[in-house]
Protein backbone atom coordinates (compact mmCIF):
# COMPACT_ATOMS: atom_id res chain seq x y z
CA UNK A 1 0.00 0.00 0.00
CA UNK A 2 1.30 3.37 -1.04
CA UNK A 3 -0.20 4.84 1.63
CA UNK A 4 1.96 2.72 4.56
CA UNK A 5 5.73 3.68 4.99
CA UNK A 6 7.87 6.10 3.46
CA UNK A 7 6.97 7.72 0.08
CA UNK A 8 10.05 9.28 -1.96
CA UNK A 9 9.09 11.84 -4.69
CA UNK A 10 10.50 10.10 -7.75
CA UNK A 11 11.80 12.85 -9.59
CA UNK A 12 14.04 11.53 -12.42
CA UNK A 13 12.86 8.49 -11.77
CA UNK A 14 11.24 7.36 -15.11
CA UNK A 15 13.50 7.85 -18.12
CA UNK A 16 12.65 9.63 -20.96
CA UNK A 17 9.60 7.42 -22.62
CA UNK A 18 9.22 6.41 -26.05
CA UNK A 19 6.15 6.84 -27.27
CA UNK A 20 5.88 5.32 -30.17
CA UNK A 21 6.20 2.02 -32.21
CA UNK A 22 8.96 3.31 -34.55
CA UNK A 23 10.89 5.52 -32.22
CA UNK A 24 12.90 2.73 -30.20
CA UNK A 25 15.79 4.12 -28.33
CA UNK A 26 19.53 3.11 -29.35
CA UNK A 27 19.60 2.04 -25.73
CA UNK A 28 16.65 -0.08 -26.89
CA UNK A 29 17.74 -1.32 -30.04
CA UNK A 30 21.06 -2.42 -28.45
CA UNK A 31 18.70 -4.80 -25.47
CA UNK A 32 20.78 -7.96 -24.63
CA UNK A 33 18.25 -11.00 -26.62
CA UNK A 34 16.85 -12.14 -23.42
CA UNK A 35 15.58 -8.71 -23.23
CA UNK A 36 14.57 -8.30 -26.88
CA UNK A 37 13.02 -11.86 -26.32
CA UNK A 38 11.17 -10.75 -23.36
CA UNK A 39 9.82 -7.77 -25.60
CA UNK A 40 8.55 -9.96 -28.08
CA UNK A 41 7.07 -11.79 -25.31
CA UNK A 42 5.08 -9.34 -24.38
CA UNK A 43 3.86 -7.88 -27.47
CA UNK A 44 2.83 -11.11 -28.56
CA UNK A 45 0.92 -11.66 -25.55
CA UNK A 46 -0.60 -8.34 -25.61
CA UNK A 47 -1.84 -9.33 -29.23
CA UNK A 48 -3.22 -12.27 -27.59
CA UNK A 49 -5.26 -10.80 -25.28
CA UNK A 50 -6.84 -7.73 -28.04
CA UNK A 51 -7.55 -10.64 -30.54
CA UNK A 52 -9.57 -12.39 -27.52
CA UNK A 53 -11.41 -9.56 -26.58
CA UNK A 54 -12.56 -8.36 -30.76
CA UNK A 55 -13.03 -12.04 -30.88
CA UNK A 56 -16.26 -11.86 -28.58
CA UNK A 57 -17.67 -9.32 -30.26
CA UNK A 58 -17.94 -7.22 -26.91
CA UNK A 59 -15.91 -4.81 -28.18
CA UNK A 60 -15.18 -2.35 -31.46
CA UNK A 61 -11.83 -1.58 -31.17
CA UNK A 62 -8.64 -0.85 -28.74
CA UNK A 63 -5.62 1.41 -28.07
CA UNK A 64 -2.84 -0.33 -25.82
CA UNK A 65 0.72 0.93 -24.70
CA UNK A 66 3.23 -0.64 -22.18
CA UNK A 67 6.23 0.95 -21.75
CA UNK A 68 8.79 -0.21 -19.20
CA UNK A 69 12.19 2.04 -18.22
CA UNK A 70 13.67 3.34 -21.73
CA UNK A 71 11.75 0.15 -23.58
CA UNK A 72 7.90 0.91 -25.56
CA UNK A 73 7.09 -2.97 -25.47
CA UNK A 74 4.01 -2.42 -27.15
CA UNK A 75 2.16 0.84 -28.52
CA UNK A 76 -0.94 -0.41 -31.14
CA UNK A 77 -4.10 -0.16 -32.25
CA UNK A 78 -6.53 -3.04 -32.58
CA UNK A 79 -10.25 -3.75 -34.21
CA UNK A 80 -12.19 -0.87 -35.43
CA UNK A 81 -12.68 3.17 -34.92
CA UNK A 82 -15.95 3.21 -36.84
CA UNK A 83 -18.34 -0.41 -37.54
CA UNK A 84 -20.82 1.26 -39.58
CA UNK A 85 -18.02 2.56 -42.08
CA UNK A 86 -15.38 -0.51 -40.99
CA UNK A 87 -12.66 1.67 -40.56
CA UNK A 88 -9.74 -0.10 -38.66
CA UNK A 89 -8.47 1.73 -35.58
CA UNK A 90 -5.94 4.44 -36.19
CA UNK A 91 -2.09 5.32 -35.01
CA UNK A 92 -2.85 7.74 -32.23
CA UNK A 93 -6.15 7.20 -32.42
CA UNK A 94 -8.85 9.54 -29.81
CA UNK A 95 -10.82 8.48 -27.01
CA UNK A 96 -13.08 10.22 -24.82
CA UNK A 97 -11.31 8.96 -21.25
CA UNK A 98 -13.96 9.63 -18.29
CA UNK A 99 -12.62 9.88 -15.11
CA UNK A 100 -9.01 9.36 -16.34
CA UNK A 101 -9.60 13.40 -16.33
CA UNK A 102 -9.95 13.57 -12.11
CA UNK A 103 -6.04 12.91 -12.18
CA UNK A 104 -5.45 15.97 -14.36
CA UNK A 105 -8.03 18.22 -12.36
CA UNK A 106 -6.51 17.18 -9.14
CA UNK A 107 -2.77 18.23 -10.62
CA UNK A 108 -4.35 21.18 -10.84
CA UNK A 109 -5.59 22.10 -8.18
CA UNK A 110 -2.12 20.74 -6.52
CA UNK A 111 0.02 22.97 -9.05
CA UNK A 112 -2.62 26.43 -7.82
CA UNK A 113 -1.18 25.09 -3.81
CA UNK A 114 2.36 24.94 -4.84
CA UNK A 115 1.37 28.50 -6.25
CA UNK A 116 0.19 29.83 -2.84
CA UNK A 117 -3.31 30.48 -4.21
CA UNK A 118 -4.98 27.96 -2.34
CA UNK A 119 -4.74 25.50 0.45
CA UNK A 120 -6.33 21.75 0.23
CA UNK A 121 -7.95 22.30 4.02
CA UNK A 122 -9.38 25.39 2.68
CA UNK A 123 -13.21 25.49 2.84
CA UNK A 124 -14.97 25.27 -0.40
CA UNK A 125 -16.94 28.47 0.33
CA UNK A 126 -13.95 30.59 0.90
CA UNK A 127 -13.87 30.46 -3.83
CA UNK A 128 -17.75 29.28 -3.93
CA UNK A 129 -19.70 31.45 -1.02
CA UNK A 130 -22.73 31.06 -2.12
CA UNK A 131 -22.56 26.98 -1.88
CA UNK A 132 -25.36 25.83 0.09
CA UNK A 133 -23.19 24.20 3.28
CA UNK A 134 -26.72 22.58 5.13
CA UNK A 135 -24.70 23.33 8.36
CA UNK A 136 -21.70 20.97 6.99
CA UNK A 137 -18.08 21.80 6.53
CA UNK A 138 -16.06 20.65 3.34
CA UNK A 139 -12.28 21.30 2.65
CA UNK A 140 -11.01 20.53 -1.02
CA UNK A 141 -9.12 17.62 0.33
CA UNK A 142 -12.61 16.00 1.21
CA UNK A 143 -13.46 16.73 -2.48
CA UNK A 144 -10.55 15.34 -4.16
CA UNK A 145 -11.09 11.86 -2.36
CA UNK A 146 -14.58 11.70 -2.26
CA UNK A 147 -15.29 12.08 1.67
CA UNK A 148 -17.41 15.32 1.01
CA UNK A 149 -20.79 13.47 1.62
CA UNK A 150 -22.16 16.18 -1.63
CA UNK A 151 -24.75 14.14 -3.83
CA UNK A 152 -23.43 12.80 -7.12
CA UNK A 153 -24.77 14.80 -9.41
CA UNK A 154 -24.31 11.30 -11.89
CA UNK A 155 -26.63 9.85 -9.68
CA UNK A 156 -29.92 11.83 -10.00
CA UNK A 157 -31.78 10.34 -12.16
CA UNK A 158 -32.87 13.72 -13.89
CA UNK A 159 -29.40 14.43 -15.47
CA UNK A 160 -30.33 10.84 -17.99
CA UNK A 161 -32.20 13.56 -20.23
CA UNK A 162 -31.07 16.85 -19.22
CA UNK A 163 -27.41 16.28 -19.76
CA UNK A 164 -28.75 15.99 -23.58
CA UNK A 165 -28.35 19.15 -24.05
CA UNK A 166 -25.60 21.98 -23.30
CA UNK A 167 -26.08 23.63 -19.58
CA UNK A 168 -24.09 26.69 -17.63
CA UNK A 169 -22.26 25.05 -14.64
CA UNK A 170 -24.33 27.00 -12.33
CA UNK A 171 -27.37 25.08 -13.21
CA UNK A 172 -25.89 21.65 -12.71
CA UNK A 173 -24.30 23.01 -9.60
CA UNK A 174 -27.88 23.98 -8.32
CA UNK A 175 -29.05 20.32 -9.37
CA UNK A 176 -27.21 18.40 -6.75
CA UNK A 177 -26.47 21.12 -4.42
CA UNK A 178 -30.32 20.94 -3.44
CA UNK A 179 -30.09 17.89 -2.44
CA UNK A 180 -29.30 16.79 1.15
CA UNK A 181 -25.92 15.59 2.31
CA UNK A 182 -25.21 11.65 1.91
CA UNK A 183 -23.06 11.41 5.14
CA UNK A 184 -21.34 13.73 7.23
CA UNK A 185 -18.26 14.99 5.36
CA UNK A 186 -15.63 12.59 6.12
CA UNK A 187 -17.45 9.66 8.07
CA UNK A 188 -17.50 8.05 4.74
CA UNK A 189 -16.42 7.81 1.35
CA UNK A 190 -18.77 7.87 -1.54
CA UNK A 191 -17.35 8.33 -5.57
CA UNK A 192 -19.07 11.56 -6.38
CA UNK A 193 -18.39 13.64 -9.78
CA UNK A 194 -20.20 16.58 -7.85
CA UNK A 195 -17.22 17.02 -5.67
CA UNK A 196 -14.83 17.43 -8.67
CA UNK A 197 -17.22 19.41 -11.07
CA UNK A 198 -16.79 22.18 -8.16
CA UNK A 199 -12.57 21.67 -8.01
CA UNK A 200 -13.23 22.27 -11.41
CA UNK A 201 -14.91 25.81 -10.38
CA UNK A 202 -12.30 26.51 -7.84
CA UNK A 203 -9.29 26.17 -10.51
CA UNK A 204 -11.52 28.82 -12.74
CA UNK A 205 -11.98 30.99 -9.91
CA UNK A 206 -8.32 31.25 -8.69
CA UNK A 207 -6.40 30.83 -12.01
CA UNK A 208 -8.52 33.14 -14.07
CA UNK A 209 -8.71 30.90 -16.81
CA UNK A 210 -11.77 28.13 -18.24
CA UNK A 211 -11.03 24.84 -17.56
CA UNK A 212 -10.31 23.56 -20.53
CA UNK A 213 -7.89 26.43 -21.39
CA UNK A 214 -5.88 25.85 -17.76
CA UNK A 215 -5.58 22.10 -18.68
CA UNK A 216 -4.36 22.93 -22.08
CA UNK A 217 -1.69 25.52 -21.34
CA UNK A 218 -0.49 24.17 -17.80
CA UNK A 219 -0.74 19.98 -18.56
CA UNK A 220 -1.65 19.45 -22.06
CA UNK A 221 1.03 21.88 -23.70
CA UNK A 222 3.77 21.33 -20.99
CA UNK A 223 3.65 17.62 -21.40
CA UNK A 224 3.62 17.78 -24.94
CA UNK A 225 0.03 16.11 -25.44
CA UNK A 226 -0.38 17.59 -28.73
CA UNK A 227 -3.32 14.74 -29.30
CA UNK A 228 -5.01 15.49 -26.09
CA UNK A 229 -7.96 18.31 -25.99
CA UNK A 230 -11.37 19.21 -23.97
CA UNK A 231 -13.96 17.06 -25.70
CA UNK A 232 -16.28 18.35 -27.96
CA UNK A 233 -19.50 17.41 -29.36
CA UNK A 234 -19.50 19.50 -32.50
CA UNK A 235 -15.45 19.93 -33.54
CA UNK A 236 -14.10 17.34 -36.06
CA UNK A 237 -11.21 15.74 -34.39
CA UNK A 238 -9.03 13.82 -36.60
CA UNK A 239 -8.60 10.00 -35.81
CA UNK A 240 -11.30 10.53 -33.07
CA UNK A 241 -12.86 7.04 -32.83
CA UNK A 242 -16.83 6.60 -32.23
CA UNK A 243 -17.71 4.73 -29.20
CA UNK A 244 -20.13 2.03 -28.82
CA UNK A 245 -22.32 0.22 -25.69
CA UNK A 246 -22.79 -3.14 -25.19
CA UNK A 247 -26.05 -4.48 -25.14
CA UNK A 248 -28.18 -7.40 -24.59
CA UNK A 249 -25.48 -9.64 -26.52
CA UNK A 250 -24.63 -6.70 -28.88
CA UNK A 251 -23.14 -3.69 -29.80
CA UNK A 252 -24.96 -0.76 -29.92
CA UNK A 253 -24.52 3.06 -30.79
CA UNK A 254 -24.45 5.20 -26.93
CA UNK A 255 -26.45 7.24 -25.49
CA UNK A 256 -25.67 11.03 -26.32
CA UNK A 257 -23.81 12.84 -23.47
CA UNK A 258 -23.24 16.83 -23.90
CA UNK A 259 -19.88 17.64 -22.46
CA UNK A 260 -20.48 20.51 -20.74
CA UNK A 261 -21.97 17.80 -17.60
CA UNK A 262 -19.26 15.67 -17.27
CA UNK A 263 -16.81 19.02 -16.77
CA UNK A 264 -13.86 18.71 -14.67
CA UNK A 265 -14.85 15.10 -13.71
CA UNK A 266 -14.58 13.14 -16.95
CA UNK A 267 -14.44 15.28 -20.31
CA UNK A 268 -10.85 14.82 -21.71
CA UNK A 269 -9.98 13.30 -25.02
CA UNK A 270 -6.86 11.60 -25.13
CA UNK A 271 -4.44 8.87 -26.91
CA UNK A 272 -2.49 5.93 -25.50
CA UNK A 273 1.04 7.74 -26.55
CA UNK A 274 -0.11 11.19 -24.94
CA UNK A 275 -1.29 9.49 -21.40
CA UNK A 276 2.14 7.33 -21.18
CA UNK A 277 3.55 11.06 -21.64
CA UNK A 278 1.21 12.50 -19.35
CA UNK A 279 2.27 9.24 -16.94
CA UNK A 280 5.88 9.98 -17.53
CA UNK A 281 5.93 13.64 -16.67
CA UNK A 282 3.13 13.33 -13.61
CA UNK A 283 5.19 10.20 -11.85
CA UNK A 284 8.98 11.69 -13.15
CA UNK A 285 8.64 15.55 -10.82
CA UNK A 286 7.96 17.27 -14.18
CA UNK A 287 4.68 18.88 -12.84
CA UNK A 288 4.60 19.07 -9.39
CA UNK A 289 7.45 19.29 -6.70
CA UNK A 290 7.93 16.81 -3.96
CA UNK A 291 5.20 17.69 -1.21
CA UNK A 292 2.36 17.94 -4.02
CA UNK A 293 3.18 15.16 -5.19
CA UNK A 294 3.45 13.15 -2.07
CA UNK A 295 0.05 14.80 -2.12
CA UNK A 296 -1.51 13.10 -5.00
CA UNK A 297 -0.82 9.94 -4.29
CA UNK A 298 -0.99 9.78 -0.87
CA UNK A 299 -4.48 8.22 0.57
CA UNK A 300 -6.02 10.23 3.93
CA UNK A 301 -8.08 8.58 6.06
CA UNK A 302 -11.97 9.22 8.01
CA UNK A 303 -12.29 10.56 10.77
CA UNK A 304 -12.31 7.59 12.80
CA UNK A 305 -8.53 6.86 10.77
CA UNK A 306 -9.99 4.11 8.63
CA UNK A 307 -7.24 4.43 5.91
CA UNK A 308 -8.71 5.30 2.31
CA UNK A 309 -6.89 3.89 -0.85
CA UNK A 310 -8.16 7.08 -2.71
CA UNK A 311 -5.81 9.56 -2.92
CA UNK A 312 -6.45 12.73 -4.96
CA UNK A 313 -8.00 11.78 -8.50
CA UNK A 314 -6.01 8.39 -8.35
CA UNK A 315 -5.85 5.23 -6.66
CA UNK A 316 -3.38 3.91 -4.81
CA UNK A 317 -2.91 -0.33 -4.05
CA UNK A 318 -1.75 -2.93 -5.58
CA UNK A 319 -2.20 -5.64 -8.74
CA UNK A 320 -1.23 -9.15 -8.53
CA UNK A 321 1.11 -8.08 -5.35
CA UNK A 322 2.45 -4.84 -7.22
CA UNK A 323 2.68 -1.48 -6.19
CA UNK A 324 0.17 0.57 -8.31
CA UNK A 325 -0.81 4.31 -8.72
CA UNK A 326 -4.06 4.13 -11.34
CA UNK A 327 -7.21 5.56 -12.26
CA UNK A 328 -10.06 4.27 -15.01
CA UNK A 329 -12.99 6.05 -16.60
CA UNK A 330 -15.93 5.31 -18.24
CA UNK A 331 -18.50 7.65 -20.23
CA UNK A 332 -21.02 6.25 -22.63
CA UNK A 333 -19.21 4.49 -25.37
CA UNK A 334 -15.98 4.75 -23.72
CA UNK A 335 -13.76 3.10 -21.21
CA UNK A 336 -10.25 3.62 -19.98
CA UNK A 337 -7.58 2.96 -17.74
CA UNK A 338 -4.10 4.15 -16.50
CA UNK A 339 -1.92 2.69 -14.36
CA UNK A 340 2.04 2.72 -13.65
CA UNK A 341 3.76 0.74 -11.72
CA UNK A 342 6.59 2.48 -10.06
CA UNK A 343 8.54 -0.54 -8.43
CA UNK A 344 8.97 -2.02 -12.05
CA UNK A 345 8.39 1.22 -13.64
CA UNK A 346 6.01 -0.06 -16.20
CA UNK A 347 3.59 1.85 -17.52
CA UNK A 348 0.08 0.34 -18.94
CA UNK A 349 -2.56 2.58 -20.95
CA UNK A 350 -5.67 0.69 -22.23
CA UNK A 351 -8.24 2.83 -23.91
CA UNK A 352 -11.68 1.40 -25.45
CA UNK A 353 -14.15 2.65 -27.70
CA UNK A 354 -16.93 0.30 -26.14
CA UNK A 355 -18.59 0.58 -22.90
CA UNK A 356 -19.34 -3.49 -22.43
CA UNK A 357 -17.94 -6.41 -20.00
CA UNK A 358 -14.81 -6.12 -21.37
CA UNK A 359 -13.15 -3.70 -18.83
CA UNK A 360 -9.56 -1.56 -19.36
CA UNK A 361 -8.99 -2.79 -15.77
CA UNK A 362 -9.09 -6.00 -16.37
CA UNK A 363 -7.07 -6.16 -19.83
CA UNK A 364 -4.51 -4.15 -17.82
CA UNK A 365 -4.16 -6.61 -14.95
CA UNK A 366 -3.70 -9.19 -17.99
CA UNK A 367 -0.99 -7.40 -18.97
CA UNK A 368 1.11 -6.92 -15.75
CA UNK A 369 0.34 -10.59 -15.00
CA UNK A 370 2.09 -11.06 -18.27
CA UNK A 371 4.85 -8.43 -18.32
CA UNK A 372 5.95 -8.71 -14.14
CA UNK A 373 3.89 -12.27 -13.06
CA UNK A 374 1.60 -12.74 -10.11
CA UNK A 375 3.03 -12.29 -6.59
CA UNK A 376 -0.25 -12.21 -4.68
CA UNK A 377 -0.10 -15.20 -2.16
CA UNK A 378 -3.64 -16.96 -1.69
CA UNK A 379 -4.07 -18.16 1.95
CA UNK A 380 -5.99 -21.02 2.99
CA UNK A 381 -9.41 -20.02 4.95
CA UNK A 382 -9.64 -22.18 7.84
CA UNK A 383 -12.71 -20.61 9.32
CA UNK A 384 -16.40 -21.62 9.24
CA UNK A 385 -18.28 -19.79 6.47
CA UNK A 386 -21.32 -19.68 7.45
CA UNK A 387 -20.91 -17.67 10.40
CA UNK A 388 -20.75 -15.10 7.36
CA UNK A 389 -23.57 -16.15 5.70
CA UNK A 390 -26.64 -13.15 5.00
CA UNK A 391 -27.52 -9.91 3.44
CA UNK A 392 -25.80 -6.87 4.52
CA UNK A 393 -27.13 -2.94 3.48
CA UNK A 394 -25.19 -0.10 4.06
CA UNK A 395 -24.62 3.55 2.24
CA UNK A 396 -24.55 2.97 -1.77
CA UNK A 397 -23.58 5.41 -4.18
CA UNK A 398 -26.88 7.19 -5.05
CA UNK A 399 -28.81 4.05 -3.95
CA UNK A 400 -28.59 1.62 -1.16
CA UNK A 401 -26.03 -0.50 -0.73
CA UNK A 402 -27.07 -4.57 -1.15
CA UNK A 403 -24.48 -7.31 -0.59
CA UNK A 404 -25.37 -10.70 0.15
CA UNK A 405 -22.96 -13.46 1.34
CA UNK A 406 -23.36 -17.04 0.61
CA UNK A 407 -21.80 -20.33 1.49
CA UNK A 408 -21.31 -24.31 -0.19
CA UNK A 409 -20.96 -26.96 0.89
CA UNK A 410 -17.03 -27.08 0.57
CA UNK A 411 -17.12 -23.99 2.85
CA UNK A 412 -16.22 -21.16 0.44
CA UNK A 413 -17.87 -17.90 0.11
CA UNK A 414 -19.21 -16.10 -2.62
CA UNK A 415 -20.78 -12.25 -2.51
CA UNK A 416 -23.67 -10.85 -4.72
CA UNK A 417 -23.54 -6.81 -5.44
CA UNK A 418 -27.44 -5.75 -6.12
CA UNK A 419 -27.89 -7.89 -9.13
CA UNK A 420 -24.64 -9.31 -10.44
CA UNK A 421 -23.32 -12.85 -10.70
CA UNK A 422 -22.02 -13.77 -7.40
CA UNK A 423 -18.25 -13.66 -7.14
CA UNK A 424 -15.89 -15.74 -5.19
CA UNK A 425 -14.61 -13.78 -2.42
CA UNK A 426 -10.73 -14.75 -1.66
CA UNK A 427 -9.25 -14.81 1.62
CA UNK A 428 -6.34 -12.43 2.80
CA UNK A 429 -5.85 -12.70 6.30
CA UNK A 430 -7.79 -12.17 9.19
CA UNK A 431 -11.43 -11.11 8.43
CA UNK A 432 -10.93 -9.96 4.80
CA UNK A 433 -11.74 -11.40 1.70
CA UNK A 434 -11.17 -9.89 -1.72
CA UNK A 435 -13.05 -9.80 -5.45
CA UNK A 436 -10.74 -8.45 -7.66
CA UNK A 437 -9.70 -5.06 -6.01
CA UNK A 438 -12.57 -4.64 -3.87
CA UNK A 439 -11.32 -5.10 -0.25
CA UNK A 440 -14.34 -6.49 2.38
CA UNK A 441 -13.68 -6.75 5.84
CA UNK A 442 -16.12 -8.22 8.73
CA UNK A 443 -16.60 -7.11 11.72
CA UNK A 444 -17.22 -9.11 14.42
CA UNK A 445 -19.62 -7.78 18.18
CA UNK A 446 -19.20 -10.14 20.82
CA UNK A 447 -18.10 -12.66 18.95
CA UNK A 448 -20.93 -12.59 15.85
CA UNK A 449 -20.33 -11.09 12.42
CA UNK A 450 -22.43 -8.12 12.82
CA UNK A 451 -21.12 -5.35 9.77
CA UNK A 452 -19.57 -5.59 6.91
CA UNK A 453 -16.68 -2.97 6.06
CA UNK A 454 -16.61 -2.63 2.25
CA UNK A 455 -13.42 -0.76 0.79
CA UNK A 456 -13.84 -0.45 -3.50
CA UNK A 457 -11.22 2.30 -3.83
CA UNK A 458 -13.27 5.36 -4.25
CA UNK A 459 -15.87 3.84 -1.64
CA UNK A 460 -15.31 2.91 1.82
CA UNK A 461 -18.23 2.74 4.02
CA UNK A 462 -19.86 -0.13 6.88
CA UNK A 463 -22.58 -2.21 5.98
CA UNK A 464 -25.00 -3.75 8.71
CA UNK A 465 -25.96 -7.91 8.70
CA UNK A 466 -29.39 -7.34 9.02
CA UNK A 467 -31.45 -9.99 10.37
CA UNK A 468 -33.20 -12.95 9.29
CA UNK A 469 -36.54 -12.80 8.36
CA UNK A 470 -38.20 -15.72 10.64
CA UNK A 471 -40.37 -18.03 8.38
CA UNK A 472 -43.97 -18.33 8.75
CA UNK A 473 -45.31 -21.60 8.95
CA UNK A 474 -48.27 -22.04 6.70
CA UNK A 475 -51.80 -23.06 8.25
Amino acid sequence: MLAEGRIVHPRGLIPMLAVAASCTSSASAQSSPTRAVTRDRIAAGVDSIAADALRGGQVAGMSIAVVRGRDTLVLKAYGKADLELDVPTPDRAVYEIGSVTKQFTATAILQLMEQGKLSLDDELTKYLPRYPMQGHRVTLRRLLDHTSGIFGYTEIPETQVMNLRPAPHDSVVALFAAKPFAFEPGTAEVYSNSGYFLLGLVIEKVSGLPYELYVQRNLFDRVGMRDSRYCSNSAVVPRRVHGYDFDEGRLTLPRYIDFSWPYAAGSLCSTVGDLVAWTRALHGGALLGPAAYHELITPGTLNDGTPLRYAKGIAADSVLGHRQIHHGGAIPGFTSEVAYLPDDTLTVVVLVNTAGPVTPEGTAQSIVRLALGDRSVAKAFRGHAAEYVGEYRGLGRGRELVLRVRADTANRLTLQFRDLPPASLVYTGGETFMVGSARYTFVREAGRVTKLHVDLIGHNSIATRQPVAERVASP
